[in-house]
């Protein structure tokens, strides 16, 4: 077990109960001082939006006296809201009212995504929805035609919202909620997990002694407001610290990745982290002679998350863009999960991440060995936690240089799940250890994640549980057969390329990160009833199937797999057999009626049968992820 236990930093003047505290005590000492800087992307010549500690100081006021008359004191209240300065003084807003924040992507369609925030929205019990003009008209329609009419909505981008001087500062305690963050895209069982002011400040400290931050520092990212590194790392760790927060849409990056490394230049920032995939982009999309144009001397803390990280992206990274002054060092790579708030462990910015090419078939048979075969980049040491591996199904400890589940413990782990005691009792322990589904190893106190206990899917730095792919493909066409599909995800040994570029570029602001993953494929394996096929076209079922996953998930369905019933695997008591289905797709055994499959995917089949004539060849790169 390894252990590192840190003092939990806090702003200057005395100990904050409460993040709420932080807040009010940065905004009274920083007033004049901006605290937020939006840039927009819209083609038109817009200017950078601004806003100042007493600006949002005084528009949280506003909406937290909104709050208060309309009863959400206390109780959860939907933030839905495009990238701008008016989240954020919602989120603050909701911190002076002492209600419940909860984030969640701005819905861009009438479909499958409304469906999932209707979901959140039920499970939470929200108040009150809160977002901007342009979005409240549509929003109040959704709710009536929901049967949720009474829940109020307000435009937070007003002026002249409540009375600002009748604000009055709420009894909030360090035990209570400050916000929840919904994990994955489920819509049938969405999953709050409780942030509380305690957790929310633990992990704040530790990033902060992580990442050296310091009053006055530039931080500047392009992740979604409802991404937990978006919000806990750039968004609210600024406001921590008493910083300047530089922030862009998601879109405004996949469209032109050049934009976050021009940012990053313009305004000094120092810290701005990613999931791998991003710098990967960049490797791929930023031209010479936009490289010769950067400046990055100013970058002295990049974490990279959310997602597996890749060693040869760190070390391409730091070659292609040194010239422009990038350092060696800055690269952080580091893990943790809504679950931990945010940060579990984290490389040291001020040395060079640590690389291991270790024996592959010792790993398989869960060893950490030196040998040939496959590159870890450890994610550093323990932050304001205790880590543990353990047997996976057990809490029996593993010696260092052993593979197991990652377990957790410390002030930064959660209160569970709101309103869901079940599933808070099978992940949060009486005795404190989070079981956090992922597989580990620790060497010499630095981990190594090299997998997922779970079936979890993850792409692009979201978990996407495969019932919910498979229920929202099913429901695309009457041929597919409910309950007999089987989603998983493949590792291509490259970027996927062009087609999943498209994709990213294509896809809505809110999908941003979900749609930039190049190493990872999600494949749908799906029973199709010939009989009910319309017209006999199968390429028009698939279609639909992709497009309904892009859609609902907004990540590239690129590979869809239509089976004659009865090809899926089940267990004797009717649960699919995924990991199976998985194997049976790479070794080339399964026989399809129909398939499309993106060309890194392709490669990756042993002896596949030639369906050329059945295959539609290259991936459709309109449909998944493009809003209707």
């Amino acid at each position: 077990m390894t252990t590192a236990s840190i003092t939990p930093r806090t702003p200057a003047q005395g100990t904050p109960r409460t993040f709420t505290d932080v807040v009010r005590e940065r905004t009274d000492a920083l007033a004049e001082r901006d605290a937020f800087v939006f840039l927009p992307d819209d083609g038109q010549g817009s200017v950078p939006e601004h806003l100042t500690y007493a600006g949002l100081d005084r528009r949280a006021r506003g909406i937290a006296s909104w709050l208060r008359e309309h009863g959400a004191v206390g109780r959860p209240v939907l933030l839905l809201h495009p990238p701008g300065t008016a989240f954020v003084a919602a989120f603050v807003g909701c911190l002076y009212a002492g209600s419940v924040a909860v984030p969640a992507p701005l819905p861009t369609d009438q479909g499958p995504q409304l469906a999932r925030v209707a979901g959140i929205l039920r499970d939470s019990g929200a108040s009150a929805v809160l977002s901007t003009g342009a979005y409240v008209p549509l929003l109040e329609a959704w709710l009536a035609s929901v049967a949720l009419p009474r829940v109020r909505c307000l435009a937070t981008d007003q002026e002249d919202i409540g009375d600002p001087a009748s604000w009055r500062a709420p009894d909030t305690s360090p035990d209570d909620l400050a916000f929840l963050q919904y994990t994955s895209g489920s819509t049938s069982e969405p999953k709050g997990v409780m942030v509380t002011h305690t957790n929310l400040l633990a992990n704040e400290a530790a990033i902060g002694r992580w990442a050296g931050t310091h009053e006055g520092m530039v931080v500047g990212g392009w992740l979604p407001h409802y991404h937990d590194l978006g919000l806990i790392g750039h968004l609210l760790h600024s406001l921590y610290v008493g910083g300047l927060s530089v922030q862009m849409s998601p879109l405004s990056f996949l469209k032109r990745p050049r934009r976050w490394l021009e940012m990053i230049g313009d305004y000094r920032v120092e810290g701005s982290g990613a999931p791998d995939f991003a710098y990967d982009l960049c490797l791929r999309r930023v031209t010479d002679e936009q490289l010769a144009r950067l400046d990055l001397s100013s970058w002295r803390c990049a974490p990279n998350g959310a997602e597996p990280v890749r060693a040869d992206t760190l070390r391409a990274f730091v070659e292609r863009f040194s010239p422009a002054g990038l350092r060696r060092e800055v690269f952080a790579p580091c893990y943790g999960l809504a679950e931990t708030t945010l940060l579990v462990t984290g490389a040291d910015p001020a040395t060079e991440p640590t690389i291991r090419t270790v024996d592959a078939a010792a790993l398989e048979q869960g060893v950490l060995a030196v040998g040939e075969g496959r590159t870890l980049a450890g994610s550093g040491s323990a932050r304001d936690c205790e880590v543990r591996i353990v047997a996976p199904g057990t809490d029996a400890p593993l010696a260092d240089g052993l593979v197991g589940e990652i377990l957790v413990r410390g002030p930064s782990v959660t209160a569970g799940y709101f309103g869901n005691e079940a599933a808070t009792a099978d992940c949060f322990g009486a005795d404190g250890w989070l079981r956090t589904g992922d597989l580990g190893v620790l060497d010499a106190g630095e981990l190594f994640v090299t997998g997922r206990l779970k079936e979890v899917i993850v792409l692009a730095g979201r978990n996407l549980y495969p019932h919910d792919i498979e229920r929202a493909a099913q429901s695309a066409d009457p041929s597919l057969t409910r309950g007999a599909g089987a989603a998983f995800a493949v590792r291509s040994g490259r970027a996927a390329g062009a087609a999943t570029e498209a994709v990213a570029t294509a896809v809505s602001a809110e999908s941003a990160v979900s749609a930039g993953s190049e190493r990872e494929h999600l494949v749908l394996v799906q029973e199709v009833r010939l009989a009910a096929v319309r017209d006999g076209d199968l390429r028009a079922v698939a279609t639909a199937a992709q497009s309904a996953i892009g859609r609902e998930f907004a990540v590239p369905a690129g590979n869809v797999v239509l089976v004659k019933p009865g090809t899926v695997r089940r267990t004797t008591s009717g649960k699919v057999r995924r990991t199976t289905m998985r194997d049976l797709f790479l070794d080339g055994t399964l026989t399809p009626l129909y398939e499309v499959l993106e060309p890194a995917v392709r490669d990756l089949l042993d002896d596949a049968p030639d369906t050329t004539a059945l295959s539609a060849g290259a991936p459709d790169t309109t449909a998944p992820g493009v809003s209707s």
